[in-house]
């Protein structure tokens, strides 16, 4: 039903975006994505569950869309923020259906169609941001991102870490051993429910939506969000410890559609650039947005910062169970990552 409605919804603003179109042109066939750069306009839809103020938005699809307009190669993006086309699952469809052209998506939610691609999302699997960005550039992540499309049908086109996940809750947590008996809530993806058992944590299922209510009431002790998910969401106001453990990487992935099949190779050769130009804001505006946050936690005294974090132990436990634990195309990711740190 949800899909339905998804589908509903970019019906409508299509319709309108081609009325648009033909009138701009008396009426005549703009030629559309078959139509190629001499064919006239393309109209490229671009969504993602992100607020309109966040990095993800501001220095991710608006970059790449005014990227790709400045480049005047008969395209046009037209951007659908804060899940407007449905949440993660109907967008996924959508972009392998052909009903949304891009579409920026993490790794956990794109393993319900390749399973191995969710190890991006493993506990300390890579250093930092750049790590993340280096390896999806290099020819370390060449087949995963092959057996992904061959399995998907959608291309990766780029991606980027919209930050560090750290934990938060009603006490420190600087050891392994801190986590036992707290109840974490961690998303309900099976490799996000990997990285609970891999760090030693209790997890329990609580939605994003409810998650504030959920640590109001007790429900559930702490959780794991990147920076700026925990502001967005004011978890602060519940929580009185966030620990900075930078245990994952919260990956993002730029995927295409169809589409792809049907752009000229000038339009491909701008959509390919205007994502690269993303992909290298990306780390700098996280980075001023966390700075921004956590400077105004500290001005208000709104949460302790735990800063001397036992990272070394962490990850060394995390990447021992991994080890032991993950098996065939999921062990070769995740060898593969590790192996391509700098």
């Amino acid at each position: 039903m949800r899909h339905s409605r998804t589908k509903l919804a970019l019906s409508a603003a299509l319709t309108l975006s081609l009325g648009v179109v033909l009138a701009a042109c008396g009426g005549s066939d703009s030629g559309g994505a078959s139509g190629g750069a001499s064919g006239g306009s393309v109209k490229l839809t671009l969504s993602h569950s992100y607020t309109e103020d966040q990095p993800q938005s501001t220095c991710g699809a608006k970059v790449i869309k005014d990227e790709v307009e400045k480049a005047k190669a008969g395209m046009n993006v037209e951007i659908f923020p804060a899940s407007q086309l449905g949440g993660d699952a109907d967008r996924i469809a959508s972009v392998k259906s052909g009903d949304i052209d891009i579409d920026i998506q993490g790794a956990s939610a794109l393993a319900s169609v390749y399973k191995p691609i969710g190890v991006v999302d493993a506990a300390y699997a890579f250093k930092d941001g750049d790590h993340l960005v280096s390896f999806f550039q290099g020819k370390a992540a060449d087949k995963l991102k092959q057996d992904f499309d061959k399995a998907s049908g959608m291309r990766i086109m780029g991606a980027w870490s919209t930050g560090a996940r750290q934990f938060t809750a009603n006490k420190e947590l600087r050891v392994p051993s801190d986590l036992k008996g707290l109840r974490m809530r961690f998303p309900g993806s099976p490799q996000f429910l990997l990285n609970a058992k891999a760090l030693g944590a209790q997890a329990t299922a609580v939605a994003y939506e409810e998650l504030y209510l959920a640590l109001q009431q007790g429900v559930v002790d702490g959780q794991e969000n990147p920076i700026t998910n925990i502001a967005a969401s004011n978890l602060v106001e519940v929580q009185d410890f966030i620990s900075m453990s930078s245990h994952a990487q919260s990956s993002n992935l730029l995927v295409v559609g169809p589409v792809w099949e049907k752009l000229d190779a000038a339009q491909r050769k701008v959509l390919t650039a205007a994502v690269d130009v993303a992909v290298k804001k990306m780390p700098g505006c996280v980075a001023t947005a966390e700075t921004k946050i956590l400077d105004g936690w500290k001005q208000k005294d709104k949460i302790q910062i735990v800063d001397d974090v036992d990272t070394a132990a962490f990850s060394a436990q995390t990447d021992k169970w991994f080890r032991a634990n993950l098996t065939g195309d999921s062990l070769a990711v995740f060898e593969a990552i590790k192996s391509s740190a700098p």
